[in-house]
């Protein structure tokens, strides 16, 4: 294990065509959204399972800052309802931007001046986080994207200044962000991926891999910030393809650790076998490479450790789920049989509190559905495990949850 990257990071923190992928494939959506049943292990499997040594105790020792999650509001968490925010299964814009002002007061107990400034320097460069898997069904939608937008650019946020992310560059064109789309505004995408090699249709990796024998992608991960995981990768191309490298490092994207200065974090509202796939794990399994390989040893506590670094928890300052269309089973890949218009924004600075609000929510509509459900506390431990480490509230006797609509 390296031994020099600790004071090195220290110092530096003072449904198309794709369908296959997102969706119907155990080799392309298991790898790249992590397999249900991985997510579903039963108590058994859960008591055996020895967890791996990771290096999150020295990431542990860094001094924290100001803007360090759970951010201004621990615990608190702000519902905004309106029937009206879907029409035709597509969002209203002027709808969708009433909601995203009352939740912004009401979260903050301010006007979106007042709020704007709790949270951004005018000269901060900003990354909102989406989801974009399942394009045009489950996705971020755009309009939640540009009610931030015009928010930040009437505080003063350059244009140049903000930028769109996610891990896959073509998931991103996919679900309409694009340069076109969002004229001035940064579209970056951790990196790229060969979609023929992926699908099985093309043995051909001269695309994706360089002379070297490398991924086109590796300078684009930061060697010096990275979650270590005592857990060997698959080395097959097809794995490699997908997450870059097939080591025991996940690097986190140069875009995280070098440019952005603050995140705001947009998932969608959605399940993920008994759990859910909302703000900690958009970002926990979004922003490093490498990670398929601890689905299954980790479970869902890579979505609390890798908040514990410093590039998303001195970051990430606002969390917006985007609960306009929601999805209640079948996920974490898309499936329309079990997608509905849910017409609601949740707000918070805590993405945890937020996560253990949004996962009774969805117990709830699972149940209504009749839908089997296994309440099993190892669905909602790693949001507890968050609270030990002070990165968040799960404790839903603290948690403040604040209903308009």
């Amino acid at each position: 294990m390296k031994k020099s990257s600790y004071s090195s990071m220290e110092t530096r923190f003072t449904a198309n065509r794709r369908s296959f992928l997102k969706a119907g494939s155990a080799a392309g959506a298991g790898i790249i959204l992590g397999t249900p049943t991985l997510w579903a292990q039963d108590k058994k499997e859960k008591k055996q399972r020895q967890k791996p040594k990771t290096n999150l105790e020295d990431i542990l020792k860094i001094p924290r800052t100001k803007n360090s999650v759970p951010g201004e509001f621990p615990g608190r968490v702000v519902e905004v309802n309106n029937q009206k925010a879907m029409i035709n299964d597509k969002p209203v814009p002027e709808i969708v931007d009433k909601m995203f002002v009352s939740g912004m007061e009401k979260l903050t107990g301010g006007n979106l001046e007042k709020s704007f400034k709790l949270f951004f320097e005018k000269d901060d460069i900003i990354g909102i986080k989406v989801n974009p898997v399942g394009a045009g069904l489950i996705s971020t939608r755009l309009e939640v994207v540009d009610s931030i937008i015009n928010w930040l650019q009437k505080n003063g946020i350059k244009k140049e200044n903000i930028i769109i992310w996610d891990r896959f560059d073509y998931m991103l064109t996919d679900a309409g962000f694009t340069p076109e789309r969002f004229p001035g505004i940064g579209i970056e995408g951790l990196q790229t991926m060969d979609e023929a090699a992926a699908e099985g249709k093309s043995e051909d990796n001269s695309s994706w891999l360089d002379k070297d024998g490398n991924h086109i992608s590796v300078n684009n991960f930061d060697k010096d910030v990275y979650y270590w995981v005592d857990v060997e990768a698959p080395k097959d191309l097809p794995y490699l393809n997908q997450h870059v490298f097939n080591n025991k490092y996940s690097y986190f994207g140069k875009l995280l650790t070098q440019k952005l200065s603050k995140i705001i974090n947009v998932p969608v509202f959605k399940n993920t076998g008994n759990g859910i796939s909302m703000a900690t794990k958009n970002i926990g399994y979004g922003a490093i490479c490498n990670c398929n390989r601890l689905h299954r040893p980790l479970f869902f506590d890579v979505c609390t450790e890798v908040f514990a670094f410093p590039p998303i928890r001195d970051k990430l300052v606002l969390n917006i789920t985007d609960g306009l269309v929601g999805q209640y089973d079948g996920g974490p890949g898309p499936n329309a049989k079990f997608t509905y218009n849910y017409n609601t924004l949740f707000f918070a600075t805590d993405p945890f509190a937020l996560d253990m609000t949004c996962h009774q929510l969805i117990v709830k509509k699972r149940k209504e559905m009749k839908v089997k459900v296994n309440e099993h506390p190892m669905y909602t431990e790693y949001l507890h495990y968050a609270e030990r480490l002070g990165l968040g509230v799960a404790d839903l006797d603290k948690i403040e949850h604040l209903k308009i609509g």
